[in-house]
């Protein structure tokens, strides 16, 4: 699967690759949105949680409402209430009261399935995440959620017992070890594609260290330096420029 637009840097030609963590992400975001449940993907930033994420919603069965909601600070349970407002695309003006706020998008909820994708959740503290899990154990709602943040999203949600206690599945990230990058990498971009391995192993010991995201940067580099050069490959020398540009 091509990405049209790739999550890190705007890099042509990049597609999508489908890693171990992947597909285990797409059997576990289906169950979950099957169960209506909750579940938590972690880890490291630039390990392609996101990426992962949004490629498998874009493939559940078509007409699933799924909506995206991201945090960039630490929100109170009056703010998720404005994002989920926001989210669910609800007419008219956000109501003042919390209690009439809160009948208001259980009534939303209530309607149809439902499926939120909580982006950046390691900006949730303990009174955002037991909001969501208000809204999830109100009966009349049918809503799955997934949360997906870095490694202090699940310290968050295991610090309280209520919420952790129903997340459904856990999923953790990791880097790629070495033998996925030999695998994956040659996939990913046409870069690659002819590399040597054990230029690609160079590579990633020096700059990119089993990080997507750090992928994504260094073979943007090594895009411009084939193209300054003329070289019709990768090689040591060249890859090395592309390092000065990370240092």
């Amino acid at each position: 699967m091509t990405a049209a637009t790739y999550q890190y840097v705007d890099l042509p030609d990049a597609s999508v690759v489908t890693t171990r963590a992947l597909l285990t992400a797409r059997e576990n975001i289906t169950d979950t949105v099957a169960a209506r449940a909750m579940m938590c993907i972690h880890g490291g930033a630039g390990f392609g949680k996101t990426l992962a994420v949004n490629t498998c919603l874009r493939e559940l069965e078509p007409g699933e409402d799924v909506r995206k909601i991201t945090f960039r600070a630490r929100p109170t349970a009056r703010a998720v209430r404005y994002e989920l407002f926001t989210a669910l695309d609800l007419a008219g003006e956000p109501p003042r009261h919390p209690s009439e706020f809160d009948r208001l998008l259980k009534t939303a909820l209530a309607e149809r399935p439902r499926t939120f994708l909580v982006d950046e959740a390691q900006w949730l503290n303990g009174e955002a995440f037991e909001y969501f899990r208000y809204l999830w154990d109100e009966p009349s709602t049918q809503l799955a959620v997934i949360f997906v943040g870095g490694a202090g999203c699940h310290t968050v949600l295991r610090r309280e017992p209520m919420l952790s206690s129903r997340i459904f599945i856990w999923q953790h990230f990791t880097r790629l070890n070495p033998g996925e990058v030999l695998e994956a990498i040659p996939l990913f971009h046409p870069v690659w594609a002819d590399a040597d391995p054990d230029d690609i192993t160079f590579a990633d010991q020096h700059a990119a260290h089993g990080n997507f995201r750090a992928w994504a940067q260094l073979t943007a580099h090594t895009r411009t330096a084939l193209a300054r050069t003329g070289r019709p490959r990768v090689d040591q020398e060249l890859l090395r420029w592309a390092f000065s540009r990370l240092a």
